[in-house]
């Protein structure tokens, strides 16, 4: 393959999708989604021709990194499975505070242009949002439209609240969601629209 096929790849330019922001994030278009009942199944709990009591569910990415590796580097070998369910939640791609900059910037700029190939593709998309400390804000809320259905996790964040809160009510400010897909008890002090899913429920796939 010569270095003009390359350039002709958009899997390997990855710039196939509007971007937005100083750094090019593509960006994650507003959509319907069902909020009647939300139920979650963990990407790792999905499979081929799955019943439709998990179908029905959406799908998240609250789970470890190494377990979803692949959604971004052959993203279209997935999307025979996932298009069968209700809606899909983008990677939650690992932002910790203490990950160098460009890493943190690498995970949001990777979970962004998935949830665009996704909705490419005719699928329903939810961004997770994600942060860290206030270095990030210049750029992980960048691509998500403004009253976009988001989601966020609640796993871990005990141990560091304050950081949370921070880096949440800065999405809300800029995102401003039409509602907050919440896995895991709120803390009190969140604002929004928050529908709470207890972080249990996923676990009950049927088999």
């Amino acid at each position: 393959m010569t270095s003009l096929d390359m350039r002709e790849n958009k899997l390997f330019m990855r710039n196939g999708f509007d971007v937005t922001g100083k750094w090019d994030i593509p960006i994650i278009k507003k959509q319907d989604i069902p909020l009647d009942s939300v139920h979650l199944i963990a990407y790792s709990d999905t499979r081929l021709n799955d019943k439709p009591e998990n179908t029905a569910c959406g799908v998240h990415f609250f789970i470890d990194d190494y377990r979803f590796t692949g959604i971004y580097n052959n993203p279209e070998r997935s999307i025979e499975k996932l298009s069968q369910y209700a809606f899909l939640l983008t990677p939650d791609y690992s932002t910790y505070s203490d990950m160098n900059y460009w890493r943190q910037l690498e995970s949001v700029a990777h979970s962004h242009w998935v949830g665009a190939y996704w909705q490419s593709m005719g699928l329903k998309v939810v961004p997770t949002m994600t942060w860290s400390d206030s270095r990030s804000y210049s750029f992980c809320n960048d691509g998500v439209e403004k009253g976009c259905v988001v989601a966020v996790g609640m796993i871990g964040c005990k141990h560091e609240k304050a950081l949370f809160l921070r880096g949440y009510n800065k999405m809300i400010e800029t995102v401003e969601p039409s509602a907050i897909i919440c896995l895991g008890k709120p803390f009190r002090e969140m604002d929004g629209n928050i529908i709470a899913v207890d972080y249990r429920a996923p676990r009950k796939v049927v088999r």
